[in-house]
């Protein structure tokens, strides 16, 4: 697993290499292998659809801007998510986010387009157990702190390292690590306290 780490650092700065040289499909290339760990990172901070879009492309076009400050000694992910993180602290600087649930139509009158997939094969019964879990998560999630809800969907959605937040963030690994506990306590005790959804 780490080698493979280390694989995919090194194809990055080749992409990376190559996208400042003028070759185009390098930096698709590289949308296409942190689109998907960016939207979901992103979604869960914004709670809404279509920001998630605009702000995850927002995200792409400002990394392809500034392509020429990233140093290869450092990993390009935790370089693209700091990119990501400052541009949503900026974000909230300047306008107060809704909250959506991800089991919420996507635009009122548009059946079946929801920001999760249906799992089809499950029963209707475990099938409406998931979907009151994921209410009940999503919920007490958007009820975390800013700060705190930001690590926890690193770690627990992204799955991120300790010392990969610690260097987006640039804090200790410690607080790091207290503000993931912080953010789990919290959930906990959310979790605890609020019935499930109808």
């Amino acid at each position: 697993m780490i080698e493979d780490k280390k694989a995919s650092g090194l194809d990055d700065a080749k992409l990376v290499r190559k996208a400042l040289r003028g070759n185009r499909g390098a930096f698709e290339t590289i949308i296409r292998k942190y689109q998907q760990p960016m939207l979901n990172y992103v979604s869960r901070m914004v709670r809404e659809r279509e920001m998630a879009l605009d702000v995850s492309q927002e995200v792409f076009l400002r990394a392809y801007a500034s392509l020429s400050s990233f140093r290869p000694e450092f990993k390009f992910s935790t370089w693209l998510f700091r990119i990501a993180s400052n541009y949503l602290i900026d974000h909230w600087r300047k306008k107060k986010i809704v909250a959506v649930s991800l089991d919420q139509p996507v635009e009122d009158g548009e059946e079946g387009c929801y920001l999760q997939v249906a799992d089809e094969t499950a029963s209707v019964v475990r099938e409406l157990e998931r979907k009151e879990l994921q209410a009940k998560l999503e919920t007490a999630m958007g009820r975390l702190p800013d700060h705190l809800r930001e690590l926890f969907v690193w770690r627990h959605v992204n799955g991120m390292s300790y010392e990969e937040m610690a260097e987006i963030k640039k804090i200790p690994v410690g607080t790091v690590k207290n503000r993931v506990f912080q953010a789990k306590e919290m959930m906990r005790a959310l979790l605890e306290e609020s019935p499930c959804p109808v």
